[in-house]
C-alpha cells in the first residue's frame, strides 16, 4: 500500500485522531442501533491504537443533518455500544467518553483529561456545515485536538469533507486505519494485479449508475455478468422488448456500445437469458418465469433473474480465480424476486479457490440473508467509495493521506 499506515506511526501517549464510519441505521426515534456491523468493523483499528497506550479521539457523521443540530441523528447511541463490544474483545472495562460536541472548549477539555489507552467519541460531525463543505477553520479546529491523524472510513472516502481531507492540511501524520488499508489492498489488487479469470458481476437498477465500473473494469476482466434492471437497457440495444421492465431509453446507445467494445475487447460480456416477470411492481404480485430470446409480453416487467440465467451466471463464477460483485439481480427487497441475487450469492461463496470482493447494500444483504457472509473474502463497508475506486477514480480521503 503506498499510504502509511497506522501501523507505521508511534502511537504511546499520542492524541489520535480517528475518522471511522459509525453511520449507522437507528430506530425512528434515534435510540436503538438496528445494525452495529460498521461499528464493528473498525474495532481492530481503535483496539489497536487502545493497546499502543494511545489518547483515541473517535470521529464520524451520522444522516444528513444539514449543519445543524438533530438529536435523533446523535452518535450519543453508539458510545454504549462501542463499550460492550470493545469489553468483549479486549476482556476490560473500556470506559469510552462522549463529547456533546466535536470542537470546541468542551472537546479539548475532554481531551485533555483522557488517559493513555482511553477513547472518546466526538458528536456528529455533521452538526458543523463545515464539515460537508471542507472550511479550512473547521478542519483546523479538529486538527487542533490531534498529534496525528488516522482514517478508517472508507466508506466517506470518496467526500473532501473536513475531517476526511481538510484535517489532513494541519497534522504532521496522516495514516489509513486497518479497515482502511485492507479496502485498499483488496480493490487495489483486483485492479492491478487481478488473478485470473477475473469476472465481475454487476447488478442495481440503472446503467448510468454503473456504467463508469462497467467501462473501467473492460479493460481489466475476463468476463462480466450484469442483471438488475440495468440488464433490460442491454437487452434492448440487442433489439429484445422488454415490456414494462425499467429501461432508461436514453442510454441505449451507450449500452450499444459497451456491448461492442466488450465484443472487440475479447471480454464475455453475459445478460440473463431468461427472466422472473410480474404484471406490477409489488410484493405480492403474480410471477411467472419467461424463458425466451423473443419479446416480452407488453404488459409484464422483470423483476428478477430465471433458473437458467442463475445456471449460466454460476458455471462462469464457478471457474474464476477473482470475483468481485456489486449489484443485486433483480428487486432484492421483495422475497418473490430475491431468490436470484441469493443463488448468486451461494454461488460466489461457493467458488472456495477465488478472492471474492462484495460491495454495495444489496449485495452484502445477500450474502447475509444466504448465510454465507463468512465465506466471502472481503465485503466491503464502501458503497460509493467502492464504486468509485472501481471506476478508477481517485478518492479524496486517500489521497489525502501521507506516503510513504
Amino acid at each position: 500500500m503506498a499510504t502509511l499506515s497506522i501501523r507505521d506511526l508511534d502511537l504511546h501517549g499520542k492524541r489520535v485522531f480517528i475518522r471511522v464510519d459509525f453511520n449507522v441505521p437507528l430506530s425512528i426515534d434515534g435510540g436503538e442501533i438496528l445494525d452495529d456491523t460498521r461499528i464493528r468493523e473498525t474495532l481492530p483499528t481503535i483496539e489497536f491504537a487502545l493497546r499502543a497506550k494511545a489518547r483515541v479521539i473517535l470521529a464520524a457523521h451520522l444522516g444528513r443533518p444539514k449543519g445543524e443540530r438533530v438529536e435523533s441523528m446523535s452518535l450519543r447511541p453508539v458510545v454504549d455500544r462501542l463499550r460492550m463490544l470493545l469489553d468483549a474483545d479486549l476482556g476490560a472495562s473500556r470506559n469510552v467518553a462522549f463529547s456533546p460536541d466535536c470542537v470546541g472548549n468542551i472537546a479539548h477539555e475532554l481531551v485533555d483529561h483522557l488517559e493513555y489507552g482511553q477513547a472518546l467519541l466526538l458528536e456528529n460531525l455533521r452538526f458543523h456545515s463545515g464539515e460537508e463543505k471542507n472550511d479550512p477553520e473547521f478542519a483546523k479546529e479538529l486538527a487542533s485536538l490531534a498529534d496525528v491523524y488516522v482514517n478508517d472510513a472508507f466508506g466517506a472516502a470518496h467526500r473532501a469533507h473536513a475531517s476526511t481531507e481538510g484535517i489532513t492540511h494541519f497534522v504532521p501524520q496522516s495514516a489509513a486505519g486497518l479497515l482502511m488499508e485492507k479496502e485498499l489492498n483488496y480493490l487495489g489488487k483486483a485492479l492491478d494485479q487481478p488473478d485470473r479469470p477475473f469476472v465481475a458481476i454487476i447488478g442495481g437498477a440503472k446503467v448510468s449508475d454503473k456504467i463508469g465500473v462497467i467501462e473501467n473494469l473492460l479493460n481489466k476482466v475476463d468476463a462480466i455478468l450484469i442483471g438488475g434492471g440495468m440488464a433490460y437497457t442491454f437487452l434492448n440495444a440487442k433489439g429484445q422488448k422488454t415490456g414494462k421492465s425499467l429501461l432508461e431509453a436514453d442510454k441505449v446507445e451507450l449500452a450499444a456500445s459497451t456491448l461492442k467494445r466488450a465484443e472487440d475487447k475479447g471480454v464475455r460480456l453475459l445478460l440473463p437469458v431468461d427472466h422472473v416477470l410480474a404484471d406490477r411492481f409489488a410484493s405480492d404480485a403474480h410471477a411467472e418465469v419467461f424463458d425466451s430470446t423473443g419479446d416480452f409480453p407488453a404488459d409484464k416487467m422483470a423483476l428478477d433473474i430465471g433458473p437458467k440465467t442463475v445456471e449460466l451466471f454460476t458455471e462462469e463464477v464457478r471457474g474464476a480465480r477473482l470475483i468481485v460483485w456489486n449489484g443485486p439481480m433483480g428487486v432484492f427487497e421483495m422475497p418473490a424476486f430475491s431468490r436470484g441475487t441469493v443463488a448468486i450469492a451461494q454461488a460466489v461463496a461457493a467458488n472456495e479457490d477465488a478472492t471474492t470482493i462484495v460491495g454495495g447494500g444489496d449485495s452484502v444483504s445477500a450474502v447475509h440473508a444466504a448465510g454465507v457472509a463468512d465465506r466471502i473474502s472481503h465485503i466491503s463497508t464502501g458503497g460509493g467509495a467502492s464504486l468509485e475506486f472501481l471506476e478508477g477514480q481517485t478518492l479524496p480521503g486517500v489521497t489525502a493521506l501521507t506516503q510513504r
